[in-house]
């Protein structure tokens, strides 16, 4: 099936930047919210991006408009009929999927693969609640979406070979760089980079450093271009504690248990930035 139209379910950060690399490479998107308050959101956020790129002269005014124009709004799920490619991009849960992917095997067209951005959460369990599992696939952009190439494309165990292929081929068109990964807690990204950020933190609940102090050494020592303290603010402390709590389930090994300065920031409401305060402040 030739995927000329994208629905993106969750208009945040992750979802309005995929709607927006989708539309860059000329498909139609529709871009899917509860409200359309937070569509508009989104929607402002890739106008500004967009025209940052008209000032830098990577795009012209037209191009900038062409790409908007492209991305129809929508607060219903059942607009996923008129689409040829499902990505949902909501909140890190699994109660929220499994009810945005049974609404999604109701409405999209019977030969429609479903995926999912999921960061952590098993494709296998999110391919089970539906018809199609054979259908259902991860694929797992990087944050910020328009910037970051890598796509991380996840094989549940009944995801088929012409799904792996469609998706492997979609990710190109867009622009990005798909690597094949099985399902497994965290994939490989966040199986890989959780434990670290997870590390840094104990560092700081255990008075070895300090955030800045941690976040230095890896960056002159490590040559990372951000500390991982910084990093955890700009992926959320919410988000690094969901996705340490799944690798905590999977495998359940302590190696992975979620620090417990981490939860008690969570629970304080410092997210990073998103919030205003993490380990830094922001304005």
């Amino acid at each position: 099936m030739a995927i000329n139209t994208i629905m993106v379910v969750g208009a945040g950060q992750m979802g309005s930047g995929i709607a927006q690399v989708a539309a860059q490479a000329g498909m139609q998107v529709i871009l899917n919210d509860i409200k359309d308050e937070f569509i508009q959101k989104g929607l402002a956020a890739t106008g500004k991006i967009l025209e940052r790129n008209v000032a830098n002269g990577k795009l012209s005014a037209d191009e900038k408009a062409a790409i908007l124009a492209r991305i129809t709004p929508s607060t219903a799920l059942e607009d996923a009929a008129g689409a040829d490619f499902v990505v949902e991009a909501a909140s890190e849960s699994m109660a929220i999927k499994t009810q945005i992917f049974q609404a999604l095997d109701k409405a999209a067209r019977p030969g429609v693969i479903l995926a999912s951005n999921t960061s952590s959460l098993p494709i296998t369990e999110i391919g089970a609640i539906t018809g199609r599992p054979e259908r259902v696939i991860g694929m797992h952009f990087m944050n910020p979406v328009p910037v970051m190439p890598l796509v991380e494309v996840i094989r549940g165990i009944a995801t088929s070979d012409a799904t792996f292929a469609s998706v492997d081929a979609l990710a190109r068109a867009m622009g990005k760089t798909p690597v094949e990964v099985n399902d497994a807690p965290g994939f490989i990204s966040n199986r890989v980079l959780l434990p670290m950020i997870n590390e840094a933190i104990f560092c700081v609940h255990e008075g070895v450093a300090t955030p800045a102090a941690v976040d230095s050494v890896m960056k002159l020592g490590m040559n990372h271009p951000m500390g991982p303290l910084t990093l955890a603010d700009f992926i959320g402390l919410d988000t690094c504690l969901a996705i340490m709590e799944v690798l905590y389930a999977g495998f359940a090994d302590s190696k992975y248990r979620p620090c417990p300065l981490l939860r008690k920031m969570v629970k304080a409401g410092w997210l990073g930035r998103k919030s205003g305060k993490g380990f830094y402040e922001y304005a």
